[in-house]
């Protein structure tokens, strides 16, 4: 492939007006006008990545879906706010400006594959569907449509790496630093966000299972094991409705940074999953011992985290 150069947000607006425009198109143009504009009236070059462009180009792209679907409308909002914390993660690190929004890109895109994958098999779980992240990348380089939102090429394989790792259970070991930096990155802002979906919507809902089940249902005994380990569970792992809530509980063990453990605290969520209003009287002791387990993690991970789970637990 011939050498391509990498293009400023301004020559991005000039590519996209030179090519056939499609659909929607015309809308995305002027946004990114828009920002050229601003960008000369605040006398600065043109940003490293057009945030209104790449803004209207998502928009554009989920427009095509049923947005009357409940869960189309939750995977766009989870969409900006995992952009959000990555910029805010970034932020913490000290990272350029260039950097942060690279980090900020990879949260807007992370989560593309769902849409479809939604349409085509009418679920959201890879397990009875496919794998979203891969199917993401599919859809961003096969298809071309990372072309859609940045005409430069040069951070082509992070942001491969960053979408197609973003939910696996482990990295792989033979990636480079920098692209480690951008998948830790996503990792993290994607699980801290978890946390708030698992609180906002109704688990029955989220697991497709009946209240009864949920919340007559008994955690199983490889799930605790694993939890006490300090560590994601294994899908494979999973059988009961309530093994669903301690796997998303045990994603906290795989956060990364500070900034994220701290953003963990302020938003509470986590508290609320150990506080799960079970009926059956095992697994209440059950999540005693998980309770217990996650303030000592915390302790030693993030005094602030634990600090708020022991004064949610004062209050119960």
């Amino acid at each position: 492939m011939a050498e391509v150069e990498e293009k400023t947000g301004m020559e991005q607006g000039q590519l996209l007006s030179q090519s056939k425009r499609q659909p929607g198109e015309k809308k995305i143009g002027e946004a990114l006008e828009k920002e050229r504009e601003y960008q000369i009236q605040k006398g600065s070059p043109a940003p490293f990545i057009g945030r209104e462009h790449v803004k209207a180009v998502f928009q554009e792209y989920t427009s095509r879906y049923d947005c009357e679907d409940e869960k189309i409308r939750l995977k766009v909002e989870h969409t900006y706010r995992v952009a959000q914390l990555c910029e805010d993660i970034a932020e913490s690190l000290g990272l350029s400006q260039e950097d942060v929004e690279l980090a900020w890109l990879i949260g807007i895109l992370h989560d593309i594959g769902r849409f479809e994958q939604l349409r085509q098999y009418g679920t959201f779980s890879d397990a009875q569907s496919i794998d979203h992240a891969q199917y993401g990348v599919k859809i961003l380089f096969e298809e071309g449509k990372l072309r859609d939102y940045i005409s430069f090429y040069e951070k082509d394989e992070i942001i491969k790496a960053a979408i197609w790792n973003h939910s696996a259970y482990r990295l792989p070991p033979e990636l480079d630093e920098k692209t480690l930096l951008f998948c830790r990155i996503i990792r993290d802002a994607d699980k801290i966000d978890i946390l708030k979906v698992t609180c906002d919507v109704p688990l029955e809902s989220i697991y497709d299972v009946s209240s009864q089940a949920l919340y007559q249902s008994q955690v199983t005994p490889q799930v605790m094991d694993a939890f006490f380990e300090h560590h994601a569970i294994l899908r494979s792992l999973k059988k009961t409705p309530v093994d669903n809530v301690v796997g998303h509980v045990a994603l906290v063990f795989e956060l990364e940074y500070t900034r994220s453990y701290e953003i963990v605290a302020q938003q509470g969520y986590l508290n609320q999953l150990l506080q799960f209003s079970t009926e059956n009287p095992e697994t209440k002791k059950q999540f005693v011992e998980l309770r217990h387990c996650m303030e000592e993690y915390l302790q030693k991970t993030c005094k602030a985290a634990a600090e708020t789970l022991e004064e949610g637990c004062d209050d119960h």
